[in-house]
């Protein structure tokens, strides 16, 4: 087995997702597309499920460690505001480019003109009571931190994270036991990522191939024009606004960017699940882009909650698909809403495949849409809406690297040498 692991990890995942498309193309053709759905299904999926149930049992404990183990390496707990603040700031400034990007390729594409819905079902979408502010905010503070791990609450664990190790800090020399053990916890975890890892060539093959044999070609046929929308507004938004942060602002090389994050591009592609790839983008930006634990321990799982660029733009396109097939007339004021809503909705936006196609009618009832059109728009997009949702997870994960990169060259946590060195990839 030499041979297969002298090849670059990333070069046997971007393979792995190769023979998968082209499996399940050969697979279908010979047994048909739902013998073989079923056939992929009884056989080789379950390697995929095994890949993703190991990602996420590493997501919460690579977390916990790091997070506790970043702070500790920070010294001074006033540091976490300067960085929450920039974090979040810079968050910010990318939704807002993948917004008008949205918009603007919804514009000239016109995806939504000619489309016949007609023969759509309705989906029925249902959000039931939306929490307040204070609510959402409160239920970031757990009332059982063990409760918080055992769940998954990714803004519960890293609230609970920061005060442990601020903790740690200020107990100084007391202290300092339980901060060596954080910090040999992070390295042990670390390391079974890295194991875990070794599994993503097999499960992405196995992933990859089932989406190509389960949605087919027909559906994509009708809505063809609006994914080649997404598509390029998504790696526009990839090339352009990610590209000026690190090769114009940050002055580094861009192509080493993209390559250092390519396992974890490609696992979130197969996933379409920014949580679930969060233990695969952590080891990336720390061993690929030389991001240190202080900064992609807080950063990374932060912006895997409130980063989503991909699902702004995705909804901004969308919004303009319905409204050019309902015959809807968009004033800038509704262009406007529309960005503002996209941008709002997408921040906390759960970080599993189609979670963002449900935020749709909120952005929809800016401009007036009627819950049956919107429910009919869910029904067209749902069938072929996982195609879309891979190429905007693995936007969202892209820029989470983009700002975590930026973060740690402004807080001098970005190892430069190791950025620009082509033996770590």
């Amino acid at each position: 087995m030499r041979w297969w692991f002298s090849i670059k990890l990333w070069q046997r995942v971007l393979g792995a997702m190769a023979l998968g498309v082209l499996f399940g193309v050969v697979l279908a053709s010979v047994m048909g597309r739902e013998a073989a759905a079923v056939w992929i299904d009884d056989n080789i999926r379950w390697v995929g499920t095994l890949f993703i149930r190991l990602i996420r049992m590493m997501i919460v404990p690579l977390i916990f460690t790091t997070l506790v183990a970043g702070i500790i390496a920070m010294g001074k707990p006033s540091k976490l505001g300067t960085l929450g603040l920039m974090t979040f700031g810079l968050y910010l400034v990318t939704t807002f480019f993948a917004n008008v990007i949205g918009l603007t390729f919804g514009t000239i594409f016109r995806p939504g003109d000619g489309v016949d819905l007609s023969t759509a079902s309705a989906e029925p979408v249902s959000f039931g009571e939306a929490p307040s502010l204070i609510d959402r905010l409160l239920s970031i503070v757990p009332e059982n931190p063990i409760a918080a791990l055992a769940d998954g609450d990714v803004l519960a664990v890293i609230f609970f994270s920061l005060l442990i190790g601020i903790g740690i800090i200020a107990t100084g020399k007391v202290g300092k036991p339980l901060g060596d053990l954080f910090n040999a916890s992070s390295e042990v975890i670390l390391k079974v990522t890295h194991w875990v890892m070794e599994v993503a060539p097999f499960g992405v093959f196995s992933l990859v191939a089932y989406t190509t044999v389960s949605e087919g070609t027909e559906a994509l046929q009708a809505v063809l024009l609006l994914i080649a929308a997404v598509y390029l507004g998504l790696f526009t938004h990839a090339v352009i606004t990610y590209g000026i942060l690190i090769r114009v602002i940050l002055n580094l090389p861009l192509v080493r960017f993209f390559r250092g994050m390519t396992d974890a591009i490609a696992v979130a592609y197969s996933t379409a699940s920014s949580s679930a790839t969060l233990p695969v983008t952590i080891t990336a930006a720390s061993d690929n882009l030389g991001v240190k634990k202080s900064v992609a321990g807080s950063v990374l799982p932060l912006g895997s909650t409130i980063n989503m660029d991909g699902t702004a733009l995705y909804l901004g396109i969308l919004a303009l698909f319905t409204a050019q097939a309902f015959g809807y007339d968009l004033t800038l004021v509704n262009y406007v809403m529309i960005a503002f809503t996209a941008a709002i909705v997408s921040i906390g936006a759960a970080g599993i495949p189609s979670a963002s196609l449900f935020l749709l009618a909120t952005v929809l009832s800016t401009f007036g849409v009627s819950a049956e059109h919107t429910a009919i728009v869910v029904g067209f997009i749902l069938p072929v809406d996982r195609i879309m949702d891979m190429a905007r997870t693995a936007v969202n994960v892209t820029g989470d690297a983009a700002v975590a990169t930026a973060v740690a060259k402004w807080e001098g946590e970005l190892d430069e040498e190791r950025f620009r060195d082509p033996a770590t990839i």
